[in-house]
């Protein structure tokens, strides 16, 4: 399977923080007019949610990395045991 160079975690929050910062502009008269609780809180709550995504897209893609991990791995493992179980039964 061919990885990708930039991984979710990373694009998607740039993305959408790109996206905040063209919306923070286009909203700039609330700001302008003196809406300042509005428009920075607006702002934060954003930012806020993005930090959430980034570290559970984050989360899944190790948990998706350790299984692929360990079904990789799990055959030449449980290959062992079985060789061993039968080495210990002939005894």
């Amino acid at each position: 399977m061919r990885r990708s160079k930039y991984k979710a975690s990373t694009v998607v929050p740039l993305a959408l923080t790109a996206y905040l910062a063209f919306m923070a502009y286009y909203g700039r008269h609330m700001y302008l007019r003196g809406e300042y609780l509005y428009y920075f809180g607006t702002i934060a709550v954003t930012l806020a949610i993005i930090l959430i995504l980034h570290f559970s897209l984050k989360k899944k893609e190790k948990l998706r990395q350790e299984r692929e991990d360990r079904t990789n791995y799990d055959t030449y493992h449980h290959d062992d045991n079985d060789s061993n179980k039968n080495a210990d039964d002939g005894k």
